[in-house]
């Protein structure tokens, strides 16, 4: 071994120590400094949204479709309810009506019933009273008591007599041409022979005074 190599090889080794001191002391300093800080990774964040259409927003405090629908619903039941309970008043008054109506009817019946059997009675007593034979004991062809026709009264019968109409078959018999010309005669009294049933009624009462069709 020569003197040069020898030479490199001690400069070799002091070049060692000294690199192997170096990196001991830069470790000790990184030590003493702490860990550097840490710092998040730039990342790209890419916006999706950017090339999309913009949603538009609905103003604050708009119902939305939910709450107007219910809405909706609400008043078109509380239409309906109104409307039955409108349905249920009417149908309720109407039978109201018809009940009167009916009651009305009847109690006319009973009236008229009640105005012939006070006529015939009438009669009956004046007939006693002047001891004239009762109406019921005559004949065919005597007078007849023609009050007792309901739409008949006292004035009536005395205007039928000065016609010359005194009993039941002449006025059960009056065909419609007869009607007219005794409606006619009798102008203070106008469509009564026709509405009262004159030609009925008298019908009736000639068969249960006589017993026989007029």
């Amino acid at each position: 071994m020569n003197g040069l190599t020898l030479l490199a090889l001690i400069a070799l080794a002091i070049g060692i120590v000294f690199a192997y001191r170096a990196g001991r002391i830069a470790g000790r300093r990184e030590a003493s400094a702490g860990p550097p800080p840490f710092s998040l990774p730039q990342v790209a964040v890419t916006n999706s949204t950017a090339d999309a259409p913009a949603q538009p927003v609905p103003p604050v405090g708009a119902p939305d479709a939910v709450d107007v629908s219910r809405a909706a619903e609400a008043s078109a039941e509380a239409e309906r309810l109104r409307l039955a309970s409108q349905v249920a008043d009417l149908s309720a008054a109407r039978y109201e009506r018809d009940a009167f109506a009916e009651d009305r009817r009847a109690l006319l019946s009973a009236l008229a019933d009640a105005r012939g059997e006070t006529a015939r009675y009438r009669q009956l007593v004046v007939d006693f009273e002047t001891n004239a034979p009762p109406a019921i004991l005559g004949g065919p062809g005597s007078p007849d008591d023609l009050k007792l026709i309901v739409g008949i009264g006292p004035m009536l019968e005395r205007m039928l007599q000065q016609l010359g109409v005194t009993t039941f078959r002449q006025i059960a018999r009056w065909t419609e041409h007869d009607i007219d010309a005794f409606d006619a005669k009798l102008a203070e009294f106008p469509g009564r022979i026709r509405r009262d049933g004159w030609v009925v009624q008298a019908r009736a009462l000639h068969q249960s005074k006589y017993g026989e069709r007029a």
